[in-house]
């Protein structure tokens, strides 16, 4: 038996979603009062994808628990929709999105922390808060992953899925830099063309990575046959 039952794991983790969401709303930074706002940064849609993600987990339990034994079947294809659409949120968003924020944000980090995090943040963002956006996400989404299974969609509409987040978000960088003059990131001022394009390139092609990663993931932790 789980020492803290799976529902309630996921109420902690909603909980600290928001708790993370409203404190780094509430920083007055200059970043937040220009051009897209919160919204030019990945770190913040993610934080949003994972809010999502883990409120409709927290619906699925509750529908779950409502609709147990009641043999109404109109709730219980509401309720499959339910756990359809948590399944398809951590394979194409939740884990990819969640993955690659905090492995490239400390890889960068490592690197120069300059390029991508300058010292001036921590006058306005608290060490805590920094983990809670790039750090726990990982263990998070890995405590979802190993306690509730979850069907993958089929792998060409979840590589077509996450290659369209990845495109999407890519333009709307890019379209800010074009209204702007600034680029989201600083690290990308520093780069040529020629060097943004391969690097675009090459987050896409790892987001496709970090879908497959977690399907081959969840797919070890739920092998009936072991």
């Amino acid at each position: 038996m789980a020492l803290v039952p799976c529902q309630v794991l996921r109420v902690a983790i909603l909980l600290s979603y928001c708790s993370i969401l409203c404190n780094y709303k509430a920083i007055e930074m200059p970043s937040h009062q220009t051009y897209g706002g919160s919204w030019k940064f990945l770190t913040f849609i993610d934080l949003v994808i994972q809010a999502v993600f883990f409120g409709i987990c927290v619906l699925t339990d509750l529908s779950s628990l409502l609709t147990r034994g009641s043999g109404n079947q109109e709730q219980e294809r509401q309720l499959k929709k339910l756990i359809s659409l948590r399944d398809w949120m951590l394979a194409v968003l939740a884990f990819p999105v969640g993955v690659f924020v905090v492995a490239v944000f400390w890889i960068i980090y490592a690197y120069d922390r300059e390029m991508i995090y300058p010292k001036l943040l921590d006058n306005f963002i608290p060490g805590w808060l920094n983990h809670g956006m790039h750090t726990t996400v990982l263990p998070f989404i890995l405590i979802e992953m190993r306690t509730s299974h979850h069907a993958y969609p089929s792998r060409s509409s979840g590589l077509a899925a996450i290659c369209a987040f990845s495109v999407g978000y890519i333009l709307w960088v890019c379209w800010v830099h074009h209204v702007t003059g600034m680029w989201v990131y600083p690290f990308l001022e520093h780069i040529g063309p020629g060097a943004r394009i391969i690097f675009f390139g090459s987050t896409t092609i790892l987001m496709n990575f970090l879908y497959l990663l977690g399907e081959v993931l969840n797919s070890y932790i739920w092998d009936t046959q072991r």
